[in-house]
């Protein structure tokens, strides 16, 4: 390798690090490959929600709220973020419909989650930390689960929680509207729509 060369591979930009920001988007489980027990019953309700979701998204950015992902490896333990989003495009209709409306951008922030809860084992309390947010908005699959139980660990931590019903789904209509319910009593979480 020549010198030149040898040089620019071994010098590494400055990270700037995580945008400064008090209000975070947290997508959870939104790039997902539908191929678990029960995704069918899912699958109707999120690509419902995709939409909402990307334009959420877009109005956030618009904001300058910084997005986080807080995705399951789906026990893929030798995965990275990048190649969960490649096994979903290549994947079944609906996971690549998913990450047609939804894949994370260049700008996006990314946390890989080994069990429910997006703060679970995960380093997503640093990063907000490093944010300095205090308020998040919490939207993705499944509502009375993965959303549910982030919002819940969020929610012990002292955020303040926004979660737009249109911008999350679960396996049946009935399970959407009692997390939602139980969110808004117990974890004092504002559940109105993002859209009408």
């Amino acid at each position: 390798m020549a010198g030149a060369e040898a040089s620019r591979v071994g010098r590494r930009l400055p990270d700037p690090g995580p945008p400064q920001a008090r209000t975070v988007l947290l997508l959870v489980d939104v790039i997902n490959p539908l191929d678990f027990p029960g995704a069918e019953a899912l699958t109707e309700a999120a690509l419902v929600a995709a939409p909402r979701i990307a334009a959420l998204k877009h109005e956030m950015a618009r904001r300058g709220v910084p997005v986080i992902y807080a995705n399951d490896n789906f026990g893929h333990w030798r995965s990275d973020f990048h190649q969960i989003v490649q096994r979903c495009r290549r994947g079944r209709r609906a996971a690549a419909a998913l990450v047609r409306q939804l894949a994370p951008g260049l700008q996006d922030l990314t946390v890989l989650k080994p069990r429910y809860s997006a703060f679970d084992q995960t380093p997503l309390e640093l990063l907000l930390t490093r944010i300095g947010a205090d308020r998040l908005v919490v939207a993705g699959f499944a509502t009375d689960l993965c959303v549910q139980f982030s919002a819940m660990d969020a929610f012990v931590r002292g955020y303040e929680l926004w979660v737009p019903g249109d911008c999350a789904a679960a396996e049946a209509p009935e399970r959407h509207a009692a997390a939602l319910d139980w969110m808004a009593l117990a974890l004092r979480c504002r559940v109105q729509p993002a859209w009408r």
